[in-house]
């Protein structure tokens, strides 16, 4: 089935989240070392991004690396890195064509140098984008966020200029990573898990969630296109009837 044909245009989530899971279930199931799945996947991160912009999602979040993915091999997150520097490389002039602002949720200052420098340049020369905004959660964890967050707000009433009665549920917003964005509309999880893995913690409070159980290389527009249709055909009642 088409999705794209079934979408109704008016009813595009604002803000969309992916968690891009299964890269290392996906070589194993090939005989490929995990390094293989991540390759293939940045090739569906290409894919999706333009999906998104073809159908006028405002925000994609995609979860690139999260604050736990220290913790796997050496060698992997090394492959991780090369593939990320390859993806800003070969994808920003293409990016700055069509108008996106790239932007990153996390500290990605704790990356190799080479790697900053070339995140900062993206983000240097897409500030003034505003078709669609890319945020890359590199380094991000959802909980780390709030804690910034948190900090960040204890600094300003500390020296005066804000009081307690000025922090609200959205005042709070101002001191996240997405800043002046939408909240979460819906989260995308493939890979047949279902758990948030730390993403998007606050803004994810009333956020349709869709689990799929294809692996993220095999993530293709159309599963896009289907899980924005399942999106439309939910009821959002934010709490009231």
């Amino acid at each position: 089935m088409n999705y794209h044909e079934k979408l109704d245009f008016d009813n595009i989530p604002k803000h969309v989240g992916i968690i891009m899971d299964g890269n290392g279930r996906w070589a194993k199931n090939r005989k490929k070392p995990r390094t293989f799945g991540h390759k293939e996947g940045t090739e569906r991160v290409i894919e999706i991004v333009e999906a998104a912009y073809k159908i006028n999602v405002k925000s994609l979040t995609l979860y690139a690396f999260s604050t736990e993915n220290w913790k796997r091999p050496e060698e992997e997150i090394s492959k991780l890195m090369d593939l990320l520097a390859f993806y800003i490389k070969s994808q920003l002039e293409k990016i700055k064509k069509n108008n996106i602002r790239i932007m990153v949720l996390g500290d990605y200052t704790a990356f190799p140098e080479k790697i900053v420098g070339l995140i900062d340049t993206a983000l240097q020369e897409t500030k003034s984008n505003d078709k669609m905004i890319l945020n890359i959660g590199l380094n991000y964890g959802g909980q780390s966020e709030i804690v910034r967050a948190s900090k960040k707000i204890c600094e300003e009433v500390i020296a005066g200029n804000i009081s307690i009665d000025d922090i609200n549920t959205e005042s709070f917003k101002d001191y996240l990573y997405t800043r002046g964005q939408n909240d979460l509309d819906l989260l995308i999880r493939p890979s047949g898990e279902f758990r948030v893995s730390n993403f998007l913690l606050y803004q994810l409070a009333y956020s349709e969630f869709y689990f799929s159980d294809i692996l993220w290389p095999d993530f293709h527009e159309n599963e896009f296109y289907k899980a924005i249709c399942d999106f439309q055909s939910r009821n959002r009642r934010y709490g009231g009837l």
